[in-house]
């Protein structure tokens, strides 16, 4: 594993993409602060959203953002490893690199713009004084749980994407649908009775309620509702290491 590539690739991802503009790498800050000021200033102050038994003009922004800063770490990391041979074609057939270097790089670029969009909305926290406590220690391991499941899925969709281009654009469509059948914007307990049964089928849904459960109500996650992803993730990690070890030849010749 070259760790010196997966600083450069990660460095590149976050601060290089900018160069010659005038911010630099401090888009990378820009973003997600804007992106939570928006949510803030539209739900909380212009449309008023309350959520039901939580007190405050700020419960539905809370709930809607720490649901929303988990699914754009996943999605952007599934997106983005999916591809992530075909993209880096032009340095895999340069180098003979370790191919898991690229989707490392990917993790660990995420990982800091999720720390930074989480480190603003902590400070928002703190500003409107909502309760904290030591459950907030269970963010690194949900988010490293999630992160997980993104990357090993990821790792088996990118070697097939080698050969069958049309899986990035499933993957996208996928995710679109996935979104809105994941309790972020919405509550769950708005559904019909029916439908929470089909929730236990929907691998993201614990990972999402676990940060409701952390940040809105200041509760442990449910860790019995987590045990079947930890499996998963387990077997997709087993499958992509499997699936490398007879691809890796074929995948460098493909792109």
């Amino acid at each position: 594993m070259n760790r010196a590539l997966i600083l450069q690739l990660t460095r590149e991802d976050l601060v290089d993409r900018y160069a010659g503009s005038l911010l630099g790498g401090l888009w990378t800050f820009v973003q997600p602060l804007l992106n939570m000021l928006v949510f803030i200033l539209v739900f909380s102050k212009i449309m008023q959203s309350r959520l039901p038994a939580v007190a405050g003009m700020y419960g539905y922004s809370i709930y809607l953002i720490s649901g929303l800063l988990g699914w754009i770490a996943f999605s952007g990391t599934l997106t983005r490893t999916t591809t992530v041979f075909l993209d880096r074609a032009g340095i895999i057939k340069k180098i003979r690199v370790n191919l898991i270097s690229f989707p490392l790089s990917i993790l660990l670029s995420d990982a800091i713009v999720f720390a930074i969009s989480f480190g603003f909305f902590f400070a928002f926290l703190v500003i409107i004084s909502h309760p904290m406590s030591w459950h907030l220690l269970w963010l690194l391991p949900i988010f490293v749980l999630q992160q997980a499941f993104a990357v090993t899925l990821g790792l088996v969709l990118a070697q097939l994407c080698v050969f069958y281009r049309d899986i990035k654009e499933a993957v996208a469509v996928l995710l679109q649908l996935w979104f809105w059948l994941t309790p972020i914007v919405y509550v769950a307990s708005i559904l019909p009775e029916g439908v929470h049964a089909l929730m236990e089928l929907n691998p993201i849904y614990p990972i999402i309620d676990a940060y409701h459960s952390i940040v809105l109500h200041a509760q442990a996650p449910d860790i019995s509702a987590l045990a079947p992803l930890i499996v998963g993730v387990i077997c997709l990690g087993l499958i992509a290491t499997w699936m490398m070890r007879r691809l890796e030849g074929d995948i460098r010749d493909m792109i």
